[in-house]
């Protein structure tokens, strides 16, 4: 009989670091490079008109999205490989939240490209004026942000499960544990006030630095120094 190849678990943290990377990476050139700039929420005509002269670039967005999505799914399974000695059905739990949010990520993303197919001037949307169809791509780009936003919500709560998996497991820094724990706090707050009381979704845009710090540090910790052994 083969024996079975056991990876070590430094092994693994490295690859999820390695992952966990190119998530920050691509997610924020997707959202600060790509859709900030070609997309104004409130001015339909100027979004088509950046979109239709930059189709290249919000394929691109397009793209980086599906690479950072498929990367979550076997973030999603590393993490509980990592965490489940210190709790297997918490452990369970905060992977069920992340692929949960990757679920609503992935089929969100259809929203996005939405925009582009009716920008692109098929035939069945003749009977719509050019107002119309500028508006119509708009109302699916809002939909996207907002279906984004839902799945934060999911992700949030995942980062606070991990936060606390991270926190008791003894071979993880604590510190890195309570900065998932804000993090997911953020997640969660952010995107539930875009829906419950979206008036103030613009004033607590400071709130996602504690996202930014929590994973950033996340993915350092597993890259450089890695799992205590």
């Amino acid at each position: 009989m083969k024996k079975s190849l056991k990876i070590p678990a430094v092994t693994y943290a490295r690859i999820t670091g390695l992952l966990y990377l190119a998530i920050i990476i691509l997610g924020l050139y997707s959202e600060i490079f790509i859709r900030s700039n070609l997309i104004s929420y409130g001015d339909a005509d100027i979004t088509a008109k950046n979109i239709l002269s930059s189709q290249w670039l919000f394929r691109i967005g397009f793209a980086c999205d599906l690479v950072v999505f498929i990367c979550d799914v076997a973030v999603a399974f590393l993490l509980y490989v990592l965490l489940k000695p210190v709790n297997r059905s918490v452990s369970l739990i905060s992977a069920g939240f992340r692929l949960t949010g990757t679920a609503i990520y992935g089929g969100n993303l259809l929203n996005y490209f939405a925009a582009l197919l009716i920008l692109s001037g098929t035939e069945y949307l003749s009977a719509f004026s050019p107002d119309q169809i500028n508006a119509m791509a708009l109302m699916f780009l809002n939909i996207h942000k907002h279906g984004y936003d839902l799945g934060l919500v999911f992700f949030g709560m995942h980062c606070l499960f991990m936060g606390f998996l991270l926190f008791k497991s003894g071979y993880f820094s604590r510190i890195v544990g309570i900065l998932m724990v804000f993090a997911g706090i953020g997640y969660v707050v952010g995107s539930l006030t875009l829906f419950l009381s979206p008036r103030y979704s613009s004033v607590i845009v400071p709130i996602y630095i504690a996202p930014l710090i929590g994973e950033l540090s996340l993915c350092l910790y597993l890259l450089i120094k890695s799992i205590k052994r």
